[in-house]
């Protein structure tokens, strides 16, 4: 990346950079696209199977994948203030303390996995799938951190198409295995949804190797000579990234694991109406990958120019990210809305399936301006490292307002399941108005500068 004057040529870079990350994380988030309307097509016990399996796996992955981010803003200050000679020694102790973290992950899940799934009122084949989907995962849980960790580097240095390149090469991988061990190809035995599982892990082993080999042969990575010396373990930088990362992985906790939360007490309806929750929400979750690719666009243009202490450019970058994340959030609802029945048949053959999942989904159009707001704004207050406060209203409106109103809309009024949603709305909604608060004061504390 390089500086730039002009905001033409800023709004050209940004897209630049926007364009690639969107592929990638709507072609990642396919895999878990690919899981669910698969394992639907299997029966309405796969789907619903797996989406308990999924809620419980989402937060996990994000939560603590997201503590691994910090790269991204700590290579992006790095790069800004001309200090290349630091970037390989701190993404290796990220890759240590991905490792770690795993490892944590797995042994906790191992003690706590059959306690979590006792506590759902599950019907016995629906808790049978959600935990062999689960066990499958597990072998998954390093690549998936290391490659976190890689992908958070090469974005950091503008390389957005690289990453981009990876998901793309891996997306028809996890379809193939999906297809091969979901339904019983070549031989195997027909695992449905726990073979989404399986499908999903070895494709995080492909996601990693293709990243590590790229690193290793392309020509602008091999010049930070990354695995040349490895270091040994750092405490005090491992310090340095969780004073980073933490804020921001358990700021994604709280907002996935507060919509994991609501498909878990949706255990209390019948396998109907969980598969129509969980095909809805995947689908809006989908769309989500819209707004989270402008805020990690945003991390890492406004991350390299206050590194650079061009706090005027980080400005109008801000400005930009916004201005298109809205523009985009009102042709999104719009398509959401008048094509809510199709998208519903992609994820059951099955007729009540179909019409519940329609009526969640006018529900989830509401999402899309809440989130064009406050996950952009999310990316830029990382690239400014301002990570704690976000965390904090995230908490808030997460599970303080959205999970107590929609818990209680759903237990004791006709709303229903609906409660649920209508809750999500409410968070969202908070969260949003609170973030761009403290992004206008962080604005107006730069132009004071």
């Amino acid at each position: 990346m390089e500086q730039i004057t002009t905001i033409k040529l800023k709004v050209h870079q940004f897209i630049h950079i926007l364009l690639p990350i969107l592929i990638s994380q709507v072609a990642l988030f396919s895999m878990s696209f690919f899981d669910t309307a698969m394992s639907g097509q299997a029966s309405s016990v796969d789907l619903a199977g797996v989406a308990i399996g999924a809620s419980l796996w989402a937060p996990a992955s994000t939560g603590l994948g997201g503590i691994l981010i910090a790269i991204t803003p700590i290579v992006g200050h790095l790069l800004g203030a001309k200090r290349r000679n630091e970037v390989p020694y701190n993404v290796l102790q990220g890759i240590y303390l991905a490792l770690a973290i795993a490892f944590l992950l797995i042994v906790a899940g191992a003690m706590s996995l059959d306690g979590l799934l006792s506590l759902m009122n599950l019907e016995p084949q629906v808790r049978f799938i959600a935990r062999g989907y689960l066990l499958a995962i597990a072998f998954g849980i390093p690549p998936y951190f290391v490659h976190q960790v890689l992908r958070s580097f090469i974005d950091a240095l503008g390389y957005t198409r690289i990453t981009m390149l990876i998901t793309l090469l891996s997306l028809p991988i996890n379809i193939c295995l999906n297809y091969i061990f979901i339904f019983g190809k070549f031989g195997l035995p027909a695992f449905g949804g726990i073979g989404a599982g399986i499908a999903t892990s070895m494709t995080y082993y492909c996601l990693m190797l293709i990243a590590l080999f790229i690193i290793h042969r392309h020509p602008y990575f091999k010049e930070f000579a990354l695995f040349k010396r490895l270091p040994p373990l750092s405490w005090k930088t491992w310090l340095k990234q969780l004073k980073i990362g933490i804020p921001i992985g358990f700021s994604i906790f709280f907002e996935t694991g507060m919509f994991c939360a609501v498909t878990l007490l949706m255990s209390r309806f019948n396998t109907v109406t969980i598969a129509a929750h969980q095909g809805a929400m995947n689908f809006a979750s989908m769309i989500y990958m819209i707004p989270l690719s402008f805020s990690m666009a945003l991390t890492i243009l406004v991350g390299f120019e206050v590194g650079a202490r061009r706090y005027h450019d980080a400005r109008q970058y801000s400005l930009i990210g916004l201005a298109f994340s809205f523009s985009i959030a009102l042709l999104t609802a719009l398509l959401l809305f008048l094509f809510k029945e199709q998208v519903a048949w992609l994820y059951s053959k099955e007729w009540d399936v179909i019409l519940l999942a329609k009526q969640f989904l006018i529900y989830a159009i509401f999402f899309q301006f809440s989130d064009a707001l406050a996950t952009p704004i999310q990316g830029i207050l990382r690239g400014y490292k301002d990570v704690n406060l976000p965390f904090i209203t995230s908490l808030i409106s997460y599970w303080f307002i959205a999970l107590p109103i929609g818990y209680f809309l759903a237990a004791y009024t006709s709303f229903g399941a609906f409660g649920f949603w209508i809750g999500l709305i409410s968070g969202i909604t908070t969260n949003a108005c609170c973030l761009l608060l403290r992004l206008r004061y962080i604005l107006r504390r730069q132009v004071a500068v």
